[in-house]
C-alpha cells in the first residue's frame, strides 16, 4: 500500500471532530427540533399549568392565615384543615344567602331592560347617533336574521359547556390549592435544596419574602374588593337602588379584583344602570364612583398594599398590561405579585452585584 493510500484510509477511519459544520449542523439542528418538540407539549399543557399557577398563587394567599395559627400553637395540618373549613362555610353563606337574591334582582334587570333600551331609543344624543350610524336598524336586523335560531343554540350550548368547563377548572384548583397549601413547607425547601449550598440561606430568605409578599397580596386585593363591594352596597341603599343594591354590590366586588380595569368597569356597570333607571341616580352614581375611586386608589390601596406591592404606579400599569396581554384577567392578576418579587430580586441581589464591581 502506498503512503497516499494509507494516509487516506487514516483519514477515513478518524471520526468527526466535534467543531466540523457536519457535527455543528447536526447538533443545531437536532436542538432546534428538540426545542420546538418542548415547546409544543408546553402548549398542549399550557392551560393545566395554568391552573397549577393559579392554584399556588391562591395557597401562598391563604398561607399567612395558616401561619398565624401555627404561631398561636395550632400545628399545620390543623390549621390547613380550620382555614379550608372556613372558605368552605364561606362559599357555602355565598351560595345560600346572596345567590337566591342576586338571581331575583339579574331577573329585574333582565326583565327592565327593554323599557331602558325604549328610554334610550329616545333620547335626543342616542337618536343623533342612530342617524348618522343606523345603530337600532343593525341590531334590530342583526336579532332578526335567518341565522338568529342557530346562533342562540349555538350560544346557549356553548355557555353551558362553558359553565361546566369552569366547574371542572375550580374543583381542579381547589384541590391543587389544598395540596400546595399542606405542603408548602416540603415544597419550599425542595426548591431551595436546588441552589449551592454557600447562597442557599440567602435564596431562602429571597424565597420566604416573594412568598410572603404574594399572600399579602392577595389578602389586600380581597380586602380592597370587599371594601368596594360593601362602600356600593351602602351607596345603592341609601339612593334608592335597593332593588338591585346586592346584585350590582357582588358585580363591583368581583370586577374590582381585576387590576386597573376592574374597578372603573364596576363603575360603569352601576351607573349605566343607574341613569337607565333614573339620570338623577345616574349622576348620583357617577360622582360617588368617581370621589370612591380617588380615594380607593389613594388611601385605601396604599395602606393595604403597602407591605406586599411596594412599586411605583408606571411598573403596575406596565406588570398588568403586559399580564394581561398575555393571559387575560388571570395575567392582569399575577403580574403585579410577579413584578415586585422581579423588582426585590432586582434590588437584593443584581444592584449589590453591580456596586460590588
Amino acid at each position: 500500500m502506498t503512503r497516499q493510500a494509507h494516509a487516506e484510509r487514516v483519514e477515513a477511519d478518524r471520526p468527526l471532530h466535534h467543531r466540523s459544520p457536519f457535527v455543528f449542523g447536526f447538533l443545531f439542528a437536532a436542538g432546534a427540533l428538540l426545542a420546538f418538540w418542548l415547546g409544543g407539549l408546553l402548549l398542549s399543557i399550557g392551560s393545566t399549568l395554568l391552573l397549577v399557577v393559579v392554584a399556588a398563587f391562591l395557597a401562598a394567599g391563604l398561607n399567612p392565615t395558616v401561619e398565624w395559627l401555627g404561631h398561636h400553637g395550632i400545628r399545620r395540618p390543623v390549621a390547613v384543615t380550620i382555614v379550608t373549613l372556613l372558605v368552605l362555610i364561606a362559599m357555602m353563606l355565598f351560595f345560600v344567602a346572596l345567590v337566591p337574591v342576586i338571581t331575583d334582582q339579574v331577573s329585574k334587570i333582565v326583565a327592565n331592560a327593554p323599557r331602558w333600551f325604549d328610554e334610550l331609543q329616545h333620547n335626543r344624543q342616542i337618536q343623533n347617533l342612530d342617524q348618522r350610524y343606523d345603530i337600532f336598524d343593525r341590531v334590530q336586523k342583526a336579532l332578526t336574521g335567518a341565522n338568529i335560531g342557530s346562533t342562540l343554540f349555538g350560544g346557549v350550548l356553548g355557555v353551558g359547556l362553558k359553565v361546566v368547563g369552569f366547574l371542572a377548572n375550580t374543583f381542579i384548583v381547589v384541590v391543587l390549592t389544598l395540596y400546595f397549601l399542606a405542603g408548602l413547607p416540603r415544597v419550599k425547601h425542595s426548591v431551595y435544596d436546588f441552589a449551592p449550598a454557600s447562597r442557599r440561606e440567602r435564596v431562602t430568605q429571597l424565597g420566604d419574602r416573594i412568598i410572603e409578599n404574594v399572600g399579602d397580596y392577595v389578602s389586600g386585593a380581597f380586602l380592597v374588593a370587599m371594601c368596594a363591594g360593601i362602600s356600593s352596597l351602602v351607596f345603592l341603599f341609601v339612593i334608592g337602588l335597593g332593588e338591585y343594591a346586592v346584585a350590582l354590590a357582588a358585580v363591583v366586588t368581583l370586577l374590582d379584583v381585576i387590576p386597573m380595569i376592574g374597578a372603573t368597569l364596576g363603575a360603569v356597570i352601576v351607573t349605566a344602570i343607574g341613569f337607565a333607571t333614573e339620570p338623577r341616580l345616574g349622576l348620583y352614581c357617577l360622582i360617588f364612583y368617581i370621589a370612591y375611586q380617588q380615594f380607593e386608589n389613594y388611601v385605601i390601596y396604599p395602606r393595604v398594599m403597602a407591605r406586599s406591592v411596594d412599586l411605583p404606579g408606571l411598573v403596575i400599569v406596565i406588570a398588568a398590561l403586559v399580564g394581561a396581554g398575555l393571559l387575560g384577567v388571570i395575567g392582569a392578576l399575577l403580574a403585579i405579585p410577579t413584578a415586585a418579587a422581579i423588582v426585590l430580586i432586582v434590588k437584593e441581589v443584581v444592584l449589590p452585584r453591580q456596586a460590588a464591581r
